[in-house]
């Protein structure tokens, strides 16, 4: 399975020797790193008013919850990066931590996509897309292992799911 696993990721990996290729996919994962995720965020209050104001609250406080998750699993699961276990990988950019297990990149990705559609559910033509191009970065980066991003997609996918469960119409709705 590991060696599947590994061949799947190097030819992924391959993607990224074309510099159009590689540059743009940069530029996702950059977004990726929270900027994008951000901007929306804050643009929330501006385009839906208090609504807007009460998803940005709860968008922020699960956003918390999924990096403090994402942080104690890396540093207790100490996976290194393909680009570094395996020399026929490379990284095509440069890693924000040490270890790769989960995606933090795509569990973020698929938690703030989850979160901004249930309550704005016309962003889904930016965000679903967006995420999947995320998703997809990490492993042609070199940075993770399609488990990674398997494994940060459906922990994003279960705190997202999970906050709305608890709080069907957002944590702060009682503030509108």
């Amino acid at each position: 399975m590991d060696r599947w696993e590994v061949n799947l990721c190097l030819r992924f990996n391959r993607l990224g020797e074309h510099y159009s290729v590689r540059q743009f996919f940069k530029l996702i994962s950059r977004l990726g790193d929270g900027v994008a995720w951000y901007a929306m965020a804050l643009c929330l209050p501006l385009l839906y008013g208090m609504e807007g104001l009460a998803a940005l609250g709860h968008v922020t406080v699960v956003g918390l919850v999924c990096v403090g998750v994402y942080q104690q699993l890396k540093n207790r699961l100490v996976r290194q990066r393909p680009f570094i276990a395996w020399q026929t990988i490379s990284a095509h950019t440069q890693p924000l931590d040490r270890y790769s297990f989960p995606s933090g990149h795509t569990m973020n990705a698929v938690n703030f996509t989850l979160l901004f559609t249930a309550f704005m559910p016309g962003l889904i033509w930016f965000t679903l897309p967006f995420t999947l191009l995320i998703a997809l970065s990490r492993v042609i980066l070199g940075m993770h292992y399609p488990s990674d991003v398997l494994v940060g997609a459906l922990l994003g996918a279960l705190i997202a799911s999970t906050s709305l469960l608890i709080w069907p119409m957002g944590m702060f709705h009682s503030i509108v």
